[in-house]
């Protein structure tokens, strides 16, 4: 298991630091002088970020979204349908299972204490991909003349299967993170700039080290708490953090200058199968000739679409399998049309979030993993249209569409609208955490002058 969390020396020494510098200010310019100093110390975007915790933004998700271990994987992708949610924990009876990366995150009877499940892994929509793209690499290594009709056939086997069995398929679920209550925004915007989309978070933990996988971590309860979350406090917080969001996304070097692209008549599982390889979620989608490599270099192409795994993952199991042969372009047609016709029911009217299980109907939709009502998701068209950027393109700009849109990443175009690089979330929040850190060595470097 992977956890991140201030040490408890480290935030000593770090308090510590604080402690000089204004025991310095104060012997040479007085009390006065003093509480300025300590004032700069704490002000600014890194003081914001250190003092909220990241169990505030624990405490305003739903309940955690969560399918057996025995569910299948057909079970599994109706329950990401059902909640809205682009991953799942899987949970186990305990004892028995060894968690990703060896985690023992454990969730515990609030009354007695009593272990109750072992949560061994989190399955997201890119895994359940990865072992579809599988069945036709299966069906061409047999030399089957039809192998793209022999991967369709074979869909229902393949998605029969246990949610088990493909935990880790996806480099992010190789390891289950969780994060301490007490960490702060900040220290969690370094696990998430690394790649990290999401991380369970305890309402209460009795845990106070780390001891690499050994650690047992046992709660009552958890929630996830994930990229967007912190994006969205980033937004409301926006006053505080003027300074940074209204830089440019280039000058903040948020800007990714790799895009890989799918062009539009590539078939659905050819693109599966490139996103797969390059353990991509989202691709833009090019009006390009479809060539010997279905991912192609995008810089300089114009981008008509997204296509991504939020797209997979709003399609029906059942209609999944006829449509896999079918173009991108076309696939998004239908997907787009299945989101018109579908009304999910709004929890936010009731007050209530039902339960989410592997036999969850579609119908029972709740907020999805950012708090967002199946209304609000279709107002907004969740990742139905093309979401673009320019290098000019503030920090804050960036930010707000994210946010708004509900979108991972922002496409960057130039003034032709053809494709320039990529700005995702993980971008954003490396770049604006490099520049909370470079800010804080500022100020206490006239703190420590002054």
């Amino acid at each position: 298991m992977a956890q991140l969390r201030a040490p408890a020396e480290e935030q000593r020494q770090r308090e510590a630091l604080r402690g000089e510098d204004e025991a310095t200010a104060a012997a040479a310019y007085g009390d006065e002088s003093s509480s300025n100093n300590k004032k700069k110390a704490r002000a600014g975007l890194c003081g914001v970020l250190r003092e909220r915790k990241v169990v505030d933004l624990a405490r305003a998700k739903r309940r955690l979204v969560e399918v057996p271990y025995t569910a299948t994987l057909a079970h599994t992708a109706n329950a990401l349908l059902a909640a809205r949610v682009s991953a799942v924990a899987v949970a186990a009876p305990p004892g028995h299972w060894i968690g990703a990366g060896g985690s023992m995150i454990l969730e515990s009877d609030p009354a007695t204490g009593a272990v109750r499940k072992h949560y061994i892994g989190m399955v997201n929509m890119l895994d359940i991909l990865a072992h579809i793209a599988e069945a036709s690499d299966d069906a061409e290594a047999e030399g089957d003349d039809e192998a793209e009709d022999a991967a369709v056939v074979d869909l229902d086997r393949r998605m029969a299967v246990p949610v088990s069995s493909v935990i880790g398929h996806s480099l992010e679920g190789l390891t289950l993170w969780t994060l301490h209550p007490s960490t702060s925004v900040l220290d969690c915007m370094e696990t998430f700039s690394k790649g990290v989309h999401r991380a369970l978070v305890p309402l209460e933990s009795s845990a106070d080290s780390v001891v690499a996988v050994e650690l047992v971590e046992s709660a009552p309860g958890y929630r996830m708490v994930t990229q967007m979350d912190v994006v969205r406090f980033l937004r409301a917080h926006g006053a505080e953090l003027a300074g940074v969001l209204s830089r440019t996304v280039r000058d903040l070097g948020a800007v990714n200058d790799a895009v890989f692209a799918v062009p539009a008549g590539a078939k659905v599982i050819d693109a599966i199968k490139a996103m797969r390889a390059a353990s991509l979620t989202a691709v833009p989608v090019v009006d390009a000739d479809v060539g010997p490599d279905t991912l192609q270099d995008g810089r300089g192409q114009k981008a008509v679409d997204t296509f991504s795994a939020t797209d997979l993952r709003d399609c029906p199991v059942a209609w999944l399998q006829p449509w896999l042969g079918i173009s991108v372009a076309e696939f998004k047609r239908k997907v787009s049309e299945y989101r018109a016709s579908t009304k999910p029911a709004d929890a936010a009217d009731t007050g209530v979030v039902p339960a989410v299980d592997a036999d969850t109907p579609v119908s029972a939709v709740a907020a999805d993993d950012d708090g967002r009502s199946g209304k609000q998701q279709q107002e907004e068209g969740e990742d139905a249209q093309l979401v673009t950027c320019a290098p000019e393109s503030t920090v804050g700009e960036a930010i707000e569409a994210a946010a708004t849109r509900h979108v991972h990443r922002l496409w960057v175009v130039d003034e032709d609208g053809l494709l320039r690089g990529v700005v995702s979330l993980t971008d954003v929040l490396r770049a604006v955490r490099d520049a909370a850190l470079g800010e804080d060595r500022e100020l206490h470097s006239i703190a420590s002058s002054s």
